[in-house]
């Protein structure tokens, strides 16, 4: 990798050093995230273990390879948006969620190892609207997906 600076690498291409971030609101991030887990609703998403009884920094930390969080991540307009990596305490904090919303969304013990892209988009769009999945919602994703 050759270093250059500013003034070499304005001759080869546009450089915007004002790139504002994308303002979007807690509501459009969310269904965003969902719209991208849409696009593929069957596909299958590793889940986080167990992110109720880790301790905050631990928890913070957690990710997954193929979670729905990294799904997110991969997405350049939620980068833009500000989405700085694919972790537990990143969601938490760019999408303005409570540990209860993101554990319902993300948590091993909801869905075992994986959870359907459809599945994770119906709880995120229930956190939009502020509410939980009923009980017979939960059973469906249970026995069905």
């Amino acid at each position: 990798m050759k270093h250059q600076t500013l003034e070499q690498l304005q001759i080869v291409a546009e450089i915007d050093q004002d790139y504002p971030r994308q303002a979007m609101s807690r509501s459009e991030r969310l269904e965003r995230w969902a719209e991208l887990l849409d696009r593929n609703p069957d596909r299958r998403l590793s889940t986080l273990h167990q992110t109720e009884y880790q301790p905050a920094r631990a928890r913070a930390a957690m990710r997954g390879d193929g979670s729905p969080i990294a799904v997110a991540f991969e997405d350049p307009v939620l980068r833009a948006a500000g989405l700085e990596n694919d972790n537990y305490g990143e969601a938490k904090r760019f999408f303005e969620l409570t540990d209860r919303q993101l554990h319902e969304i993300i948590c091993y013990c909801h869905f075992g190892a994986t959870v359907s892209a459809v599945t994770a988009a119906r709880h995120i769009r229930a956190a939009i609207a502020g509410r939980q999945p009923g009980m017979f919602a939960r059973m469906r994703e249970a026995f069905i997906g």
